[in-house]
């Protein structure tokens, strides 16, 4: 289930470099290869691929089902061995070479027409010359995501497995790289499965292949593997941390940690396993914020490894009912956003498509976005960081999870901690959120809650949520409330409601009151309702953007009235792809919950909620 390695020891005689490898521990992603990534020199291995689509799967088993890769002779039909005939006798019933080809980063949904509905198994190839800087450099694989099960494999060798569609992952190829015609092969498998994160059950198109950046990066023998900077709890002077080194050399190491704005220059020296904690104080520190992101050069120094970062000092906490950002009440001013391209669609994977999404959220008032329901591509939150953003980001625990199932808990507990090692260090996001509209159960409860404990373990320093359900108060119906454990739990009380959509007319909302026992800030996670754009009609009638401009209207009134209320995130941003959505002339494919639609048109509910945000500065 997590990241494995099957690399063999060399039989060129490299000790030097097998001895690197045995320094790598790769147990899984907590303990990944290589964290903090964007800033890295790199070489690009995006661009058009070869593919094979693999429906039963032939290319990874023989007809007896056996894993080609567990044979000690896989043949040569197996697809990752990427095999060519010798003579004109030879039988081989694939060709990379002359097969059709895909962009990558690109799902393959929207690029093949034949492709929109596949889920299942498709291969990808290219081939590449790379020689190193250095000969004693070190030469990672970095995927930033694969949908939703990758097997991995570069000149016939098997680097690893990974699962989760949304999440980063690396391999160190330096044992194997040659210095031309290197070929990647992996082998991508989007189906959706019972016990899997996410489950069989969706409201969003599951969009397959390799949807992220795909590049090289070389490092020094030993390098700067990971770090951590945040500002401490309880004095606003002083910044926490921590920063661990890969490599041979580990014990006793020197780390210089350099933020010249703030006349910082501290060395620290490292464990015997390569790390070092970090705490220091620097006065006059300018926090990170909404009106002013400011962010500092962070440069961090090994002896042989030079690592910049552009990093924002800030708080984030609860008192009682309120949010606080940097010691001060704040009202989310948000909106819910899918992960798809406004200009090209489906899953969007460019600084282009961040910047779009996140400036209509601007254009809207908003000061936070909820990245639903999934992690997001890293250019949204560094994005974020720049324009004053404040962000959720979710695990996919979405709907009915397999609860009792180990494994299950393993791939959630996995995909969180790939997501908090790639955005800890972002200023932007306050509020890590463990699952969404998730049935309450004994099980459910155990399950949200180890992650919870985990996610708190490995950042201290936001705050956890989860989009809840709402319910009667008391078997009142028009009295609505929270009746959860892990509400116990968190430390905003987020719920996702529907009054006016699915529960009634819009002026349902009007005989709507609620009574919220925790002592905690509420925030709405979801409301909203479906419009088509252009389509316009009476306010009672369903699909017209008049119903969901009045929708909005009532229930901005209702929710107003939630004393602990301190921000919202409506459903949705944009309309977006769904196979749940099926209506023709209305939904054709779409939900259109969206304030704006697929075209990049805004619906009159958008300029309600602007208002509504403009009210509130």
């Amino acid at each position: 289930m997590f990241p494995t390695s099957k690399i063999k020891p060399p039989g060129n005689g490299s000790l030097f470099l097998w001895m690197l490898l045995l320094w790598i521990p790769v147990i899984n992603a907590q303990d990944s290869l290589l964290n903090n990534t964007y800033n890295r020199p790199s070489t690009s291995l995006n661009g058009i691929w070869n593919y094979i689509v693999d429906p039963y799967e032939n290319g990874f088993y023989n007809y007896r089902l056996e894993a080609f890769e567990d044979q000690e002779d896989p043949g040569q039909n197996a697809f990752f061995t990427n095999a060519k005939p010798s003579s004109p006798s030879d039988l081989i019933e694939y060709d990379f070479d002359l097969a059709d080809s895909l962009l990558v980063p690109g799902d393959w949904n929207t690029q093949k027409e034949k492709l929109f509905y596949y889920e299942g198994s498709l291969w990808y190839k290219t081939s590449f010359d790379h020689t190193p800087a250095n000969l004693s450099n070190r030469t990672f694989l970095y995927f930033g995501a694969a949908n939703y099960q990758a097997d991995v494999y570069l000149n016939g060798q098997k680097l690893g497995k990974h699962i989760g569609g949304f999440t980063p992952f690396n391999f160190e190829i330096t044992q194997i790289l040659r210095p031309r015609d290197n070929f990647l092969i992996l082998k991508v498998d989007n189906k959706r499965v019972k016990d899997g994160v996410p489950t069989l059950n969706t409201d969003w198109w599951n969009y397959g292949g390799l949807t992220r950046d795909v590049k090289l990066i070389e490092t020094t023998a030993t390098f700067i593997g990971d770090y951590f900077l945040y500002l401490d709890a309880a004095n606003p002077e002083k910044i926490n941390g921590y920063v661990q080194l890969n490599g041979p050399e580990l014990e006793n190491h020197p780390v210089r940690l350099q933020i010249p704005e703030l006349s910082v220059d501290t060395t620290y020296f490292t464990n015997k396993m390569g790390r070092t904690e970090v705490a220091f104080t620097a006065e006059n520190i300018a926090y990170w914020s909404v009106e002013d992101p400011k962010r500092y050069q962070i440069i961090f120094s090994s002896r042989e490894d030079q690592l910049t970062d552009q990093i924002g000092f800030r708080s984030i906490s609860t008192r009682e009912d309120d949010i606080l950002l940097n010691g001060e009440p704040i009202f989310l001013k948000g909106i819910s956003i899918h992960e798809e391209s406004p200009a090209r669609g489906g899953r969007g994977n460019s600084m282009e498509d961040a910047r779009q999404l996140l400036s209509w959220a601007k254009e809207l008032g908003c000061n936070f976005v909820r990245l639903a329901h999934y992690p997001h591509n890293e250019h949204m939150v560094r994005l974020a960081d720049e324009m004053g953003m404040l962000v959720w980001e979710e695990n996919p625990v979405y709907w009915t999870i397999s609860w009792d199932n180990p494994e299950t808990y393993a791939l959630a507990a996995n995909q969180l901690t790939e997501l908090i090692a790639r955005d800890k260090n972002r200023a932007s996001v306050i509020i890590w959120s463990m699952a969404n509209e998730t049935p309450a159960s004994e099980p459910r409860t155990e399950f949200l809650s180890k992650l919870a404990a985990l996610a708190r373990t490995k950042d201290p320093s936001r705050l956890i949520s989860a989009a809840l359900e709402q319910s009667a108060y008391r078997g009142e119906s028009n009295v609505r409330t929270i009746q959860d454990d892990f509400a116990k739990v968190v430390d905003v009380l987020s719920f996702n409601q529907y009054i006016g959509w699915y529960d009634g007319l819009p002026e349902k909302a009007q005989n709507i009151s609620w009574v919220i026992e925790h002592n905690k800030p509420v925030l709405i996670s979801e409301f909203g309702g479906g419009a088509k754009q252009g389509f316009h009609g009476d306010k009672n009638t369903r699909w017209t953007e008049e119903y969901q401009e009045y929708l909005y209207e009532e229930t901005l009134k209702m929710l107003s009235s939630i004393k602990q209320l301190r921000g919202m995130s409506p459903w949705i941003l944009v309309d977006f792809r769904s196979p749940r959505r099926m209506l023709p002339k209305i939904q054709d494919g779409w939900n259109r919950k969206g304030l704006i639609s697929d075209e990049g048109k805004k619906k009159k509910a958008f300029f309600v909620l602007q208002q509504f945000y403009n009210s509130k500065d």
